[in-house]
């Protein structure tokens, strides 16, 4: 467990290396959760282009009773990935003030997240099969839809933060 801290205290120490230059701009915990849900959000797009293009080939994916297209797989692939080291980054570097119990934090983390995935899922059909759009791109924007969804619900809600910057 210590080296799961000594991680912790790494990235965070990465982080606040690199915050100087945006203290007039925005506060600490905005910061860290940019730096660690950009950090995670460039994961899960790495993955999600590897897995699209190279796992999947951008086939279809036959289970049988029920067929995925090869954008919606591999934006599964990716979330069963980024989903915990999310959480993990939120509640411990993001959001450690936190006075709600860990079971609790990160049912209402899956509620959040539930939501940006109903949005994922809304928004990726739409981009890339109503509108034409390219997969990665389409992935893109909608990530960046998410992430105003994302933080203001773990924010008030997952970790219950009080308003004090």
């Amino acid at each position: 467990m210590s080296l799961f801290y000594a991680l912790i205290r790494f990235i965070e120490k990465v982080i606040l290396w690199f915050y100087p230059p945006f203290r007039r701009f925005m506060p600490l915990q905005t910061f860290k959760y940019a730096a660690t849900g950009g950090a995670n959000t460039a994961l899960d797009i790495f993955l999600y282009f590897i897995f699209y293009n190279f796992v999947l080939d951008k086939q279809i994916v036959e289970l049988g009773f029920y067929a995925i297209s090869p954008h919606i797989a591999a934006f599964i692939m990716s979330f069963i990935i980024t989903f915990p080291i999310g959480f993990v980054l939120a509640k411990y570097i993001s959001f450690p003030g936190s006075f709600l119990r860990k079971r609790i934090q990160f049912f209402r983390y899956g509620l959040s997240v539930m939501g940006s995935v109903f949005l994922n899922y809304v928004f990726l059909k739409l981009f890339v099969e109503v509108c034409g759009w390219y997969p990665t791109p389409s992935k893109i924007v909608t990530t960046l839809i998410a992430i105003l969804f994302s933080y203001t619900a773990q924010k008030y809600f997952t970790f219950k933060i009080k308003v004090t910057d």
